[in-house]
């Protein structure tokens, strides 16, 4: 497992932000203590890999939504649609916290 930093523009790491990867190519991104997003790598790969959002968190302030855009490499506009379409799921990534 290897935990990074995220990059500002600056080029410098971010406190707090954080991109967690697994030994299977799994990865989560999360802000201060909690997980905000999960991407899944699907066994086989097909139609690419499963992106889940924590239901409470996934927008839960501008700083986090900044990076989470960052890390899924998109716009609010998009996530938005994606959740809408089932394309994302919303899930407690959390356990309950």
């Amino acid at each position: 497992m290897k935990t990074e930093n995220m990059i500002s523009t600056n080029g410098n790491k971010v406190a707090n932000q954080f991109i967690i990867t697994d030994d299977n190519g799994n990865k989560v991104f999360q802000s201060y203590s909690s997980i905000i997003v999960k991407v899944s790598k699907k066994i086989p790969p097909i139609n690419g890999n499963q992106i889940f959002l924590d239901q409470k968190y996934w927008n839960y302030s501008n700083t986090t939504g900044k990076y989470r855009n960052i890390f899924l490499n998109e716009t609010i506009k998009d996530t938005r649609k994606k959740i809408k379409s089932g394309e994302y799921k919303l899930t407690d990534l959390n356990g309950g916290v």
